[in-house]
């Protein structure tokens, strides 16, 4: 929210500088995000009165004017579209120093001189209006200073509110905050009831109360939109970061930014019968006063007439209905919707309004009435017309209740770590506005019950009292203590390693953590998951963030085109988290995703410029298994959509597949559009985290033989079913097996490969005799026959 500080102080006068004063409100739970001057940097520009406007005899866009600074009248030349006699403008005299050190001195355009300079609000830096000269009040005196004369001296405050302080998105809530910070006095503008002047009345009927349960609305007759808004008036809404728009809407916006209520003007002869206020109906749309529009859903709540919708509710107005130059009689509606009604609205239209914001956050329900009549006194002296009297439709049994809520004497000091007196916090809740419902003395403390105001929706649990005695209290005068505590040693459990543990481990392994969102884009988890059902967000941030991910790849796949954009060449990611599988009921479950990407190594004069393939992926996600000591891992070949038909598998432990590996499709990888192969895995963080008790044999003190085997075999054959076969045929003599050599080609059949096997062997109480050897050699090679076929080659 933006405001500047003389309206604040208005409001409400601290005897305090500008600096402490922003520094109380940040420190509140306000925070200031920015400061900025109201205007630009310029001495010597004065008011002053255009007497005399005359053609220019050698320009057609220029006017020779005479204007009167109450110092008398200076010879101006002048080229705004908007320059008359009568006018009261910003002028600059000879040796005014302008915004960027600009000096203003006598000039001679096209043969006649000009003495001064007529500014524009941009040439100011007042605005960003430069197509004309600034028009300013007539009762400004010519000759005063426009600084003083505009309040010049201050500055724009844009105050970062947390979402549960909707009520200081108005000027009167705020101006609330800095009262009861300084113990101040707060003075309101005087609002005085506007009686009805004839029996206009528009109906009104509330056919969703759990939507809207209070409406007001009053028809003015006869008003004259062609009368400008005043000069405060505009300065107030720009200062606040709104742009003028016509005298009734600058209206509703004022009263929004003064008092945080949202209104809206309808244009009453553009809409007939009477205001419903419904849920939108399958099929209906509605233009927006933006031009656009929409198709509505069913979740949309609306004000529409008998012709069909004129405003989402609590968003924005129609252009059917919008106030129009020649509109003369106008509906001026106030409503309350509570935050659950509206929440979400404005981001599913791709709309994000003043309105939205206030109303998401919580608007006082008890505000309606003040708003309409502060809006009607305004209207009345700018526009002029006749009110109607105020309809008002109220569905009591669905309005908020304001609850009540305790507060412990003793529970406030122990969470502030100080002793706060009674009679503090009593007049801490009387300048909160709080109602005291029962105060009760024991031996432990006093005990407070009391009942937040309807503009504070916040206040539910007793943390949230602590929480504004605190703020009231000030944090600064809450000391610092470091905390005592014993500690008991926590336990360990020795059959399963801590998270910290496995990354750990993928660190070592050259890999980097990847911390994204587990809500992902449809169209990407569609791609990497097909035909997977997708738990949808009922309130999405976006449209690319609208779904749970089924599995770890949306992310990283994102996370590595990002590095990839950014001129990286070697990429390792990993993530640990959640994924979300709802075929019958929702299914939560932690995965570790992998990928790599580019280089194999990081680029040096002594490496290679090879890239990745299965093998590296593969590796990694053994030695990851390895590390947890699980036994039984078998790499099977998979049938998975989303990876290479050839370089793919499935991770067995145990018998049961607990993951996947290998590289992403090749028509994926056109999708994501990254040169090279992306390879990937991901397995189940419960099997990575298990950690099976280690054990040690001993070491044979006897030599070990290595005999190596070259054999024929089927080309389809695993090598790890090899291993498996001569290994159960050998037994423990078998220390270690070693595939060295694989060769398909010339003088082999094309249905066969050729494979040289290492077998090394050593027993561990004795010395192996050559006989032993050859024992040993001819069980796995008539094993190997018996299984897959193998024969010597």
């Amino acid at each position: 929210m933006k405001f500047n500080e003389s309206w604040l102080r208005e409001w409400v006068d601290p005897d305090i500088a500008r600096e402490a004063l922003l520094e109380q409100l940040t420190m509140a739970g306000l925070e200031v995000d920015g400061v900025e001057p109201v205007a630009g940097d310029f001495a010597g520009v004065v008011v002053a009165r255009v007497t005399d406007c005359s053609q220019h005899p050698d320009a057609d866009k220029l006017r020779v004017c005479a204007v009167d600074d109450g110092d008398g009248v200076h010879q101006v030349i002048c080229g705004a579209p908007n320059v008359r006699a009568g006018l009261t403008v910003a002028f600059a005299r000879i040796g005014s120093v302008l915004p960027d050190n600009f000096k203003i001195k006598k000039a001679k355009l096209r043969g006649v001189e000009s003495h001064g300079m007529l500014c524009s609000a941009a040439e100011l830096g007042i605005g960003d209006d430069h197509d004309g000269i600034m028009e300013l009040a007539d009762e400004l005196t010519p000759g005063s200073d426009l600084r003083k004369a505009l309040q010049l001296d201050d500055v724009i405050v844009d105050l970062d509110l947390t979402p549960n302080r909707g009520d200081c998105l108005g000027l009167r809530g705020l101006a609330r905050e800095v009262a009861v910070l300084n113990r101040a006095q707060l003075t309101e503008p005087s609002v005085t009831e506007i009686e009805a002047v004839n029996d206009a009345t528009f109906p009104v009927q509330l056919a969703a109360p759990e939507g809207c349960p209070k409406y007001l609305g009053r028809v003015i007759s006869n008003v004259d939109i062609s009368r400008p808004s005043p000069q405060w008036l505009t300065e107030r809404l720009r200062r606040a970061g709104l742009r003028p728009i016509d005298s009734i809407v600058d209206v509703t916006n004022f009263v929004m930014l003064e008092l945080g209520q949202p209104m809206h003007a309808f244009d009453l002869q553009q809409i007939s019968e009477g205001i419903v206020v419904r849920m939108a109906a399958a099929g209906e749309s509605l233009t927006l006063l933006d031009g656009r529009e929409v198709m509505l859903d069913e979740r949309t709540l609306l004000i529409t007439d008998a012709d069909g919708p004129v405003a989402i509710a609590g968003v924005m107005g129609g252009e059917r209905s919008g106030v129009q130059p020649e509109t003369r009689d106008v509906f001026l509606e106030c409503a309350f919707f509570p935050p659950l009604a509206v929440a979400g609205t404005a981001r599913r239209y791709g709309l994000q309004t003043d309105a939205s914001q206030r109303y998401e956050r919580g608007v006082d329900f008890e505000l309606q009435e003040l708003a309409m009549q502060r809006a009607t006194g305004l209207l009345l002296e700018i526009v002029g017309g006749e009110p109607g009297p105020v309809t008002t439709a109220i569905v009591p049994e669905a309005m908020p209740q304001r609850p009540e809520v305790s507060l412990r004497q003793s529970r406030l000091n122990e969470l502030l770590g100080v002793a706060i007196d009674a009679a503090d916090v009593d007049a801490a809740f009387d300048q909160l506005g709080f109602e005291l419902v029962a105060r009760d003395d024991s031996a432990e403390g006093v005990t407070w019950t009391i009942r937040g105001p309807s503009h504070r929706f916040d206040i539910a649990r007793e943390a949230d009292l602590v929480e504004e005695i605190c703020r009231i209290y000030g944090y600064n005068n809450i000391p610092s203590r470091r905390p005592l505590t014993r500690l008991m040693l926590a336990e360990v459990p020795i059959n399963r390693s801590p998270l910290s543990a496995l990354k750990q481990q993928l660190v070592d392994l050259g890999y980097q953590e990847a911390i994204t969102y587990s809500f992902v884009d449809p169209k990407l988890q569609d791609l990497l998951a097909p035909g997977a059902r997708m738990l949808e967000l009922a309130n999405p941030m976006s449209t690319e963030q609208s779904v749970m991910r089924v599995n770890m790849l949306p992310g990283l796949v994102a996370a590595l085109g990002a590095n990839v954009s950014r001129q990286q060449d070697r990429v390792r990611l990993f993530e640990h988290g959640l994924c979300f599988q709802t075929e019958e009921a929702l299914v939560q479950e932690a995965r570790v995703g992998m990928l790599q990407w580019g280089r194999r190594a990081p680029e040096s004069w002594n490496q290679a410029n090879e890239s990745v393939d299965f093998f590296d992926i593969k590796g990694d996600v053994e030695r990851l298994l390895n590390w947890t000591g699980v036994s039984h891992v078998k790499f099977l070949p998979a049938a998975d959509p989303v990876l290479h038909p050839g370089q793919s598998a499935e991770v067995h432990v145990d018998g049961r597949v607990v993951g996947r590996l290998g590289r992403l499709h090749p028509e994926i990888e056109a999708v994501v559009d990254v040169a090279n192969d992306i390879y990937i895995a991901e397995i189940s963080a419960e099997v990575l985290l298990q950690h099976v008790k280690p054990t040690h044999g001993s070491i044979s003190r006897y030599p070990s033989v290595r005999r190596d085997l070259s054999l024929l075999l089927a080309a389809e054959t695993p090598a790890a079913e090899l291993e498996r076969i001569v290994r159960e045929a050998v037994g423990e003599v078998l220390t270690d097996f070693t595939l060295f050599d694989l060769y398909q080609g010339k003088g082999i059949d094309s249905t066969e490969k050729s494979v040289g096997l290492g077998l090394t062997f050593q027993h561990p109480s004795s010395t192996l005799t050559e006989e032993e050897i050859g024992h040993y050699v001819d069980s796995a090679l008539g094993a190997l026959t018996a299984a897959v076929g193998a024969r010597l080659r």
